[in-house]
């Protein structure tokens, strides 16, 4: 009788503890509704490389992209170049924005050219992993930044095409490529672009020797360098899509840097 009892009043203690629990869980969720919405996660992408002297890869991104992110408001999430189906859909479910970074070039084959003799093409583990995703993250109609590269690959993927070398294909009027290679560009007055920096024109700091030639699908011309050279899309659909040819995680003008990775964290935000 007396262990009856002791078991009962056990399980009389057990069944408090879990209410009094469950009550400080809901309690908890209850004051992280009511302290403002979550800062947004935002993927970044990576460089996939091989090392040359092991065979061992590695995939890594430069720092300024993390810091521009979480300058402004983002949780970065920097993502490894894993292209397999189940993976890339969480990305896209989980993430609410995205930044494409720079590299190496596109494959030529990708929007019907043969390669210029100064193409050097990006690993096909990073072509094949990015192009998937850059295609299920336009259909997601999420927010996305485009840097460099990532303003070429969201053209090619949306069917453009790609001048494969600024130097020998346009000329050197205007240098895009070096550690000083700072050069203005004009910007349509009527571009979101515009409107978050507030000036038709910039200053900006460039790497790059490839450029947009064609126009993909859904896309159209903000800005353009002296040279005639394409500098920067945005999307045409209404949603957040902004690609730039130069880098503003790597200028020193923190107004221009956080203007644009703030009008992409802003975009994020507003969709939660």
């Amino acid at each position: 009788m007396q262990k009856n009892i002791t078991f009962t009043r056990a399980r009389a203690r057990m069944k408090i503890l879990v209410l009094l629990w469950l009550a400080i869980i809901a309690a908890c969720a209850g004051c992280r509704s009511t302290c403002g919405p979550s800062r947004p996660l935002i993927g970044i992408t990576s460089v996939y490389k091989v090392d040359k002297e092991n065979g061992w890869p590695s995939t890594s991104v430069s720092f300024a992209f993390v810091k521009a992110v979480a300058e402004n408001g983002g949780v970065p999430v920097v993502l490894p170049t894993i292209s397999g189906e189940e993976i890339l859909r969480r990305y896209v479910e989980e993430l609410d924005g995205l930044v494409l970074v720079g590299g190496a070039d596109i494959p030529p084959s990708a929007y019907g050219q043969k390669p210029h003799e100064t193409v050097k093409v990006l690993p096909s583990q990073r072509y094949n992993f990015e192009s998937k995703l850059i295609s299920l993250w336009l259909s997601s109609d999420k927010p996305l930044l485009g840097v460099c590269l990532g303003m070429q690959f969201t053209n090619v993927v949306s069917g453009g095409t790609l001048i494969q070398d600024i130097p020998s294909q346009v000329g050197t009027e205007v240098v895009h490529r070096g550690d000083k290679a700072y050069h203005w560009v004009k910007i349509e007055q009527d571009s979101f672009l515009a409107k978050i920096l507030g000036t038709n024109r910039a200053f900006v700091y460039s790497n790059h020797h490839q450029a947009v030639k064609d126009v993909g699908k859904g896309l159209r011309i903000v800005a353009r360098s002296d040279d005639g050279v394409i500098e920067a899309l945005e999307r045409i659909d209404g949603e957040f899509g902004l690609f730039v040819q130069w880098h503003p995680e790597g200028m020193d003008d923190a107004e221009h840097r956080n203007a644009i990775y703030g009008a992409l964290i802003r975009a994020c935000a507003a969709r939660n």
